[in-house]
């Protein structure tokens, strides 16, 4: 199986880019390089890559145009850049200040009180106190690709056209333009999701130019990636699995039509939607509808069937639900940060929170535990059977009391051997399992490993998209005209909440639009946990002020009964403002370029 890594050291350290094929093996990092094809086109790659990338502008003389034609000569080193441009994909392995972004929305609590990420929380971040600042990081990564698409594309590799291979690298050659071009319009994406209007770059500019770049409005950022998207899946395959090579991990037709489909609905949203234009709803839905009737269960059945959720994330390669995902290098980062307490080398990170698993409906019934009738038995709160029998991903998602982990029961009744007064034990109660590989040793002695996938697009948040987007410009149950005429909002969340290991009931009939969005709204919080959405949705739904109270439980055990007490505790009240919907600008950036427009009240 060949692999190709990208070292990203020194911008998220021991993050690596992979893309998988056969027979063979080409790999590169930091500080081991094998199976190159010479010493030559190594030296040649590492030393010229950042005379192409500096920043300084030089002007070329006649030795940097030679050096630049001899570059641009070679498949395989413009194949390098295309592979550089995939190397700004972001993560959320811990990757603010150790903890996950679901720390700093109701999803999580990190139990590091000295973790950067607690100052979302806190009200401490600020323009010169900034967390997650991604400004510079994605438009170095837009400027990768731009720096393709101006020199990379439209090459004809003539010193190689007898060469017997030559047909198959043109064909993964004319792909790469269109998968650069997917890449630059995620990253818009990225931006302005966090910082709304943002200055539109598709060329490479002088560092002149770039500091008076003035910032162009979100729906135009929007509207571009729709166009970038629409161009992507006219040529981008559905799977590169007959192409030469047969290389996975690359953006695919699925990949463009899923970014297409978030980037409406987040213009869609509240917040970017402030007359609640019904138009913009379609053109949402209508996005997602494409993917579906292509590629999902209404077309050819690309991303179907559905997984048991438990494999949802764990055995990403295998999963015909996962339309895009970074691949990272093989490692137990992840576990060592997020592993119980009273495990071998587990140290606690990402808590669940009280919100999250009240979230959690009734198997039986389908009724929020707080819903008359709903079977919830706050004696037994996480019962698997019966009538009291919880939704099951509750089990495959949190570690709570009695959970099973390692061949070990949790107990984290007070004094036990996963709660207080343990050091760095939870605050909430819960401790994380989604994302995290039970298989992986953490025993210094004998330490194991294993390669993580994080999730970047599957097909269940398609279809999540979609009911939101239905819901919003028709109702539950009411269908639309041309592709939206045969899957009404209800159809495609039950398709969800059908899927093997779980099998929910389906959202009742008659509801209205505003009940149907708040138990949508719930069962995004399910289906995505701790999957990076949940930050976001609070944003995009402008419901920040009622996410402020963090709730957990307290355990206690009567040694004499051996029964359980649960008591519901307030655990941490957040501080929120409305400015916080967006991003501030680092004011080091306003300072350069004064054209830039800082956020409002930040």
């Amino acid at each position: 199986m060949k692999q190709i890594y990208f070292d990203k050291t020194g911008r998220d350290n021991n993050k690596f880019i992979r893309f998988q094929s056969f027979p063979c093996q080409f790999g590169f990092n930091k500080s081991n390089i094998l199976h190159m094809k010479s010493i030559k086109l190594f030296v040649i790659t590492v030393f010229m890559i950042p005379m192409l990338w500096s920043c300084n502008y030089l002007k070329y003389n006649e030795q940097d145009q030679f050096q630049h034609d001899l570059f641009f000569s070679d498949f395989d080193r413009v194949k390098s850049l295309v592979t550089d441009a995939y190397s700004y994909l972001p993560d959320d392995f811990n990757r603010i200040s150790g903890a996950m972004r679901s720390s700093a929305s109701d999803e999580a609590k990190d139990v590091w009180d000295v973790s950067d990420i607690n100052k979302f929380n806190d009200g401490s971040w600020s323009q010169l106190l900034t967390i997650d600042d991604q400004w510079s990081n994605m438009y170095s990564g837009i400027r990768s690709c731009n720096r393709f698409l101006k020199d990379g594309a439209l090459l004809t590799f003539d010193d190689t056209k007898y060469n017997l291979n030559y047909a198959e690298v043109m064909k993964q050659y004319v792909l790469y333009p269109y998968e650069v071009r997917f890449l630059r319009a995620f990253y818009y994406l990225e931006l302005a999701k966090r910082y709304g209007n943002v200055p539109l770059i598709t060329t490479i500019l002088t560092q002149e130019e770039s500091n008076m770049v003035s910032p162009s409005s979100f729906d135009a950022i929007v509207s571009f990636i729709s166009t970038e998207c629409d161009e992507a899946i006219a040529h981008l395959p559905v799977s590169y699995d007959v192409l030469p090579g047969g290389e996975t991990g690359r953006a695919t037709k699925g990949a463009a039509m899923a970014l297409k489909a978030r980037a409406l609905l987040y213009a869609a949203s509240p917040l970017h939607n402030t007359t609640n234009d019904k138009s913009k709803w379609i053109a949402a839905a209508t996005a997602a509808k494409m993917l579906i009737d292509t590629l999902g269960h209404l077309g050819n059945g690309t991303y179907i069937p559905l997984p048991d959720y438990s494999n949802a994330v764990n055995t990403i390669t295998d999963s015909r639900e996962m339309i895009f995902e970074k691949r990272a290098d093989a490692t137990r980062d992840f576990e060592l940060a997020n592993t119980a307490v009273g495990f071998i080398g587990g140290r606690t990170g990402t808590c669940p929170t009280q919100n999250l698993v009240d979230s959690y409906e009734m198997k039986a019934t389908g009724l929020a535990i707080n819903e008359a009738g709903s079977g919830y038995d706050p004696a037994n709160p996480y019962s698997t059977e019966g009538s009291s029998a919880r939704d099951p991903r509750l089990a495959m998602t949190i570690l709570y009391n009695g959970s099973v982990w390692k061949s070990q029961a949790l107990e984290i009744w007070h004094g036990g051997l996963n709660a207080p007064p343990v050091p760095n034990a939870t605050k909430t109660g819960y401790y994380l399992k989604k994302f995290l590989n039970e298989g992986i040793s953490l025993d210094p002695v004998n330490p194991g490993s294993a390669n993580h996938y994080w999730i970047i697009f599957r097909y269940g948040e398609i279809l999540l998209n979609y009911a939101e987007a239905m819901n919003e410009a028709y109702g539950p149950e009411v269908n639309g005209t041309g592709p939206l005429s045969n899957l009404t909002a209800r159809d495609a969340v039950d398709y969800i909440r059908s899927r093997p290991g779980v099998e929910m009931p389906d959202f009742p009939t008659g509801m209205t639009q505003s009940d149907f969005r708040t138990k949508l709204q719930r069962e995004r919080m399910v289906e995505l946990a701790f999957e990076d959405h949940r930050f976001w949705d609070i944003r995009r739904w402008k419901i920040g002020p009622s996410t402020t109270t963090i709730r957990g439980v307290d355990l206690t055990m009567n040694q004499a009964t051996m029964v359980i007490t649960y008591t519901p505790k307030v655990v941490e009240t957040r501080v929120w403002e409305d400015k916080m919907y967006l991003y501030p600008i680092m004011q080091s950036e306003l300072f350069i370029n004064t054209n830039l427009v800082q956020n409002p009240g930040w």
